[in-house]
């Protein structure tokens, strides 16, 4: 999955985002439409488009986009109140941008279920 997204510009720094955590693994940025207080997007700097594409060469990135989650919370000081981390997958799943992605959203009660009756609208 080589075709280039938004994603792989901030990682080429081609455009710029408000970078909170970086290693060799992933990228963490915060979103430019927030739903929640805190709503940062982490990011593997290898492509893969969605969580079909998930396979045994590429699994352990998923885990690490968790471990940085978990490490942004505390940092942020919301491990202990709690956050919720959730990736979407391809078009009724509300994936919008086809590099995978996860969300960490946090500084508010979280409701559930978490969607409502119309999809987001991309401009």
């Amino acid at each position: 999955m080589s075709q280039e997204t938004i994603f792989t510009k901030i990682i080429n720094r081609e455009i710029p985002a408000d970078i909170l955590y970086e290693d060799e693994l992933a990228l963490a940025f915060k979103d430019i439409n927030p739903q929640a207080p805190f709503h940062v997007l982490v990011i593997p700097k290898t492509p893969i488009a969605t969580m079909n594409d998930i396979n045994e060469e590429n699994a352990h990135l998923v885990g690490h986009l968790y471990l940085v989650a978990a490490k942004l919370a505390k940092e942020h000081g919301f491990a202990d109140d709690g956050y919720r981390a959730v990736m979407n997958c391809n078009n009724d799943g509300g994936q919008t941008v086809y590099h995978i992605h996860l969300h960490v959203l946090a500084g508010k009660e979280m409701g559930w279920p978490p969607y409502q009756d119309k999809k987001k609208v991309v401009a």
